[in-house]
């Protein structure tokens, strides 16, 4: 592990800012924001992922999710069944993604990020 200077801090505060903002407006972050900062700043491409897993431990999101709430803007029922199998999923990616080394393991996820910005950009 390195050791943390200011501006390590300074980026990482900037980098959580960033992510918590956008997971706010428009429900990315982790994926998309704290994944490729945190590659960006020389962590592998399994420690990137796990460390922006680790973010979303502690309720990161719990104060969005009241606004949301208060506005009625949440359906309950598919967040609890989609909380649960994201829990399953999780689990078993975690386990593959382990398994897997860095070089192809960053490929699949740049893919994946293309993927989804196709089809959001392109799509109907």
């Amino acid at each position: 592990m390195k050791p943390m200077d200011v501006n390590t801090v300074l980026i990482l505060v900037a980098i959580g800012v960033a992510a918590g903002l956008l997971s706010g407006l428009i429900g990315i972050g982790g994926g998309i924001i704290i994944v490729p900062m945190l590659l960006y700043m020389g962590l592998t491409q399994q420690e990137a992922q796990g460390t922006s897993l680790a973010v979303l431990l502690p309720p990161v999101a719990f104060l969005a999710v009241i606004n949301y709430h208060k506005a009625g803007a949440i359906d309950w029922r598919y967040a609890a069944i989609i909380a649960v199998f994201f829990i399953v999923g999780s689990y078993f990616g975690s386990k593959i993604a382990l398994n897997i080394d860095q070089k192809t393991l960053k490929k699949i996820f740049g893919v994946v990020l293309l993927l989804i910005a196709g089809r959001m950009l392109f799509g109907k």
